[in-house]
């Protein structure tokens, strides 16, 4: 495959890996067995290495995955463009491979054999990554074929990564805290995907749920520093930016300087509203958690599930202003039954400061559930 010379600013030229290889695409009827054949990231030494145009990407609020950490990074076909929306997921070109590689940064030999940490000091550059110090578990492709997007998870074993269609189970323990944790690190299966990704339910067409402007409208470590959106649009890959103050934005969970609605919010959208929206696979639940959503009741205000169950634990509302401990989204947040926890694929262990915010967020609302 023919790839295009790396671009002429220079600061995007280090970012996009140059010297990495080229990026080789593949037909569905022909995936590789092994990830680094497609170019677009391998093991060399104690690095990781980009193919030739290959572009790291961040999101304001990531998705949570049972505390790993994740590189995200996106190829276009030379001369190729995506289409901006304020809203959905762009339209990528035929040939756009996005890539996520799941790691951990081994603990400290204090811990047991083989445990991995919560946390990390990295700030999201790929350059300061240091291979020897993670344990690198996966990395999951979305390759977009003719007919529309495809998933690909790859299992690392050595100094490679392998197709697992039927996708994998790792035993695992972490250090959250001080405290340290059996859990079963889970690798969906090509099919499992689809629970996420099949983001409008009436299609069933896989789509990306993190490229979309309100999460990407910010910078990426290492940047030019205008933005990761003008980036892609002064590269050539984004058609159609409006002006930066007319592109939304999600908050940055972790941010105490924005709103703690805001926040909130933003980390339920990207964590529950791909599925918890008006078109998603969750809409007869009634309760929307995408940002859009707009109506209290829609949200989960005093309203009662549609099916009650042993997921609800008891409690009556999906949120009681005021009340986090009797409101069944934090419940389903804090559960790990894999029939009853939201969301119901992608973690195994509940995200302590990720329910800690929307707890904060429940109390902090006024009103009240009349009981009649």
């Amino acid at each position: 495959m023919i790839t295009r010379v790396c671009a002429s600013l220079c600061l995007l030229t280090c970012l996009a890996g140059c010297g990495g290889g080229p990026v080789h695409f593949f037909e569905a009827d022909a995936y590789p067995q092994r990830l680094s054949d497609w170019g677009i990231i391998k093991k060399q030494g104690n690095a990781l290495v980009l193919g030739t145009d290959v572009l790291p990407y961040d999101l304001n609020t990531p998705l949570f995955t049972d505390y790993a950490q994740k590189l995200r990074t996106i190829y276009l076909p030379p001369g190729t463009s995506a289409k901006y929306d304020d809203e959905h997921a762009f339209e990528f070109p035929v040939g756009t491979v996005v890539s996520k590689t799941f790691f951990y940064p081994k603990a400290p030999d204090a811990q047991p054999a083989g445990t991995v940490a919560a946390t990390m000091a990295w700030d999201g550059n790929v350059d300061n990554l240091d291979v020897s110090a993670l344990q690198i578990i996966e990395t999951r492709l979305l390759v977009r074929q003719p007919d529309g997007w495809d998933a690909l998870p790859y299992v690392w074993r050595g100094t490679d990564a392998y197709l697992k269609i039927a996708g994998d189970l790792q035993p695992m323990r972490i250090a959250v805290g001080d405290q340290v944790k059996p859990f079963p690190y889970i690798v969906p299966t090509r099919n499992e995907c689809a629970s996420c990704h099949a983001t409008n339910h009436s299609t069933g067409l896989l789509l990306p749920i993190g490229l979309k402007a309100r999460h990407l409208n910010r910078r990426y470590a290492g940047g030019t520093g205008v933005g990761q959106l003008a980036d892609w649009r002064d590269r050539g890959w984004l058609a159609g930016l409006p002006a930066a103050d007319a592109i939304p934005r999600s908050a940055t969970w972790r941010d105490e300087q924005g709103t703690l609605a805001h926040r909130a919010r933003s980390y339920l959208d990207i964590n529950c509203g791909h599925c918890h929206n008006p078109a998603g696979s969750a809409d007869t639940s009634g309760l929307m958690l995408d940002i859009h959503t707009e109506s209290l009741r829609n949200l989960g205000l005093c309203k009662p599930p549609i099916a009650a169950g042993r997921g609800s634990g008891g409690r009556r509302y999906s949120i009681i202003p005021g009340q986090p401990d009797a409101s069944i989204l934090v419940h389903r947040m804090e559960i790990d039954d894999p029939g009853n926890r939201m969301p119901e694929v992608g973690r195994s262990l509940a995200h302590s400061e990720g329910i800690a915010l929307v707890r904060r967020w429940i109390a902090d609302l006024p009103g009240s559930c009349v009981t009649r």
